[in-house]
C-alpha cells in the first residue's frame, strides 16, 4: 500500500535558499516545457514530455548549466507533472465532446506564476549510483544537493520511501513522502454499524445515540481577523517590503484556518474507522450546495468533501467498510419508527412530528437513524445491486 506522510521541515538559511532556488528551477523547466510543447503543436507535430525531457538534457549543459546546482529529478517530475496536466486536458477535452463535462470545467495546463503554489519533488528512482536519494534518520532527512534538513517529528510508517515533496505554505516548508509501506495488516474493529448525517449545525450526527460532534468552524471565528489583513495587504505599495511582510503573515492565517479543519477532520475519521466496521454516509451534492450564496461560507468552512475523501482511504487501512448512500435517499424526510415519508419536511425545520406514529424527531438524528437502516433497505430492495445501479449504493472495502 502507498501512504503519505507530511511533516514540517526546519531548514537552515542556506537550506531556504536551496528549496528556494529549487522551487524556481522547477517552475522554469514546466515553463519551458509547456511553451516548447505549444510551439511544436502549432508547427504540426506531436510533443511528449519523454521527448521534450530529452531535448531538455541535451540542451541543459550548454544553455541552462545552472541547473546542476539543484537535484537533477527536480527538472525532472516538473516536465512529468506537465505531461499529466497535458493527459488531464485530453481527458476533459473527450468528455466534453461526450457531453458529459461543460467547457468553463475543461483544465488547461498554463504557466506557473513565482510565488504561488512553489514546491518541488525528489525520489529513489532507478538511479543505481545514488539508491537513497531520499532517506531518513530519527528527525532528519537527507536530500541530494541539500544535505540533511531537520523535521519536527520523525516519519510515522514503516516502508521504503518512493519520493518527497518539498513545498511552501507561508514561511514555512514541508517535506510530503510518498512511502509503499506494503500490506497493511486490518485493524481489529468492532462490529457495529453507524449512519452519520453531516451538517452546519453540527459537523457529524451519528446514529449510535452518542451526542453530536461539534465543528471547530475556524473560517467563522478568525474571519474578523481574516478581513482585517485582507484590507492591511491592499493598503501596501506593491513591490514594498512591508507588503511582503504582509502578505507571509495572512498566509500564515490562512494555513492556520485550513490546519484546524483538517485537524478535527482527520480525528474524527480516525475515530470512526476505529470504533465501527460499518460506515454509511450520504452522497452529498457539495458543488450544489455551495451554490446557495447563504450557506456556501459555513458549508467550505466544514469540509464535507474532504471528510468523505479520509475515510474512503482511511477504511482500506483499518479493515472497516464504507458505505456511500444513494443521492436522493430521504434520510431527513423518512420516519425512523414507522417508514413514512414527510414530503413537507422543508430545510429550516430542525424537529418534525409524524403524522402517522406521533414521534418528534430531531432531524440529523433521524437521518442518522435512516443512514444506518439504509444497507438493510438496500439490499432487500427488489432490484438489489445489479438493478439498482451505481448511484445507488457506493461499497469502499478494505484493501485486500
Amino acid at each position: 500500500m502507498i501512504v503519505s506522510h507530511r511533516i514540517r521541515l526546519v531548514p537552515t538559511a542556506v537550506q531556504e535558499g536551496l528549496f528556494r532556488r529549487a522551487c524556481g528551477t522547477a517552475r522554469f523547466a514546466y515553463n519551458w516545457a509547456l511553451a516548447e510543447w505549444q510551439r511544436e503543436y502549432r508547427a504540426g507535430g506531436t510533443p511528449t514530455e519523454a521527448s521534450l525531457r530529452k531535448s531538455l538534457n541535451a540542451r541543459k549543459a550548454s544553455e541552462f548549466p545552472w541547473m546542476y546546482e539543484v537535484p537533477k529529478t527536480v527538472v525532472q517530475h516538473a516536465i512529468k507533472h506537465l505531461g499529466v496536466a497535458y493527459k488531464s486536458f485530453f481527458d476533459d477535452c473527450a468528455r466534453f465532446k461526450r457531453g458529459q463535462l461543460k467547457a468553463q470545467r475543461i483544465r488547461r495546463p498554463c504557466f506557473k506564476k513565482k510565488g504561488r503554489h512553489e514546491a518541488f519533488r525528489v525520489d529513489n528512482g532507478t538511479d543505481k549510483t545514488h539508491p537513497n536519494a531520499v532517506c531518513v534518520d530519527g528527525k532528519c532527512v537527507k536530500l541530494s544537493r541539500i544535505g540533511w534538513v531537520r523535521m519536527r517529528e520523525e516519519v510515522r510508517f514503516a516502508g521504503s520511501i518512493l519520493s518527497a515533496t518539498i513545498s511552501r505554505e507561508a514561511d514555512a516548508w514541508y517535506c510530503a513522502f510518498i512511502l509503499d509501506v506494503g500490506d497493511i495488516p486490518a485493524e481489529g474493529t468492532a462490529r457495529g454499524i453507524v449512519g452519520i448525517d453531516l451538517g452546519i449545525a453540527h459537523l457529524a450526527t451519528l446514529s449510535d445515540g452518542s451526542a453530536p460532534i461539534e465543528s471547530p468552524k475556524p473560517l467563522r471565528r478568525l474571519l474578523g481577523k481574516l478581513k482585517r489583513l485582507n484590507r492591511s495587504l491592499h493598503r501596501k505599495v506593491k513591490g514594498s517590503r512591508n507588503r511582503a511582510k504582509a502578505k507571509t503573515t495572512l498566509a500564515r492565517l490562512h494555513g492556520r484556518i485550513a490546519h484546524i479543519r483538517a485537524d478535527a477532520l482527520h480525528k474524527l475519521t480516525t475515530g470512526l474507522v476505529q470504533r465501527f466496521g460499518i460506515i454509511v454516509i450520504e452522497d452529498l451534492n457539495v458543488r450544489g450546495m455551495l451554490a446557495n450564496r447563504k450557506l456556501s461560507r459555513a458549508i467550505a468552512d466544514i469540509g464535507f468533501f474532504e471528510f468523505r475523501r479520509q475515510l474512503e482511504y482511511k477504511v482500506k487501512m483499518s479493515g472497516a467498510s464504507l458505505i456511500v448512500a444513494d443521492r436522493w435517499y430521504p434520510s431527513s424526510k423518512l420516519c425512523s419508527m414507522c417508514e413514512v415519508t414527510n414530503e413537507h419536511l422543508t430545510l429550516g425545520e430542525r424537529s418534525w412530528v409524524c403524522l402517522s406514529c406521533g414521534t418528534t424527531h430531531d432531524r440529523d438524528v433521524n437521518a442518522a437513524l435512516n443512514l444506518a437502516r439504509y444497507p438493510e433497505s438496500w439490499a432487500g430492495s427488489a432490484c438489489g445491486a445489479e438493478g439498482a445501479g451505481e448511484a445507488a449504493i457506493r461499497l469502499v472495502k478494505p484493501a485486500a
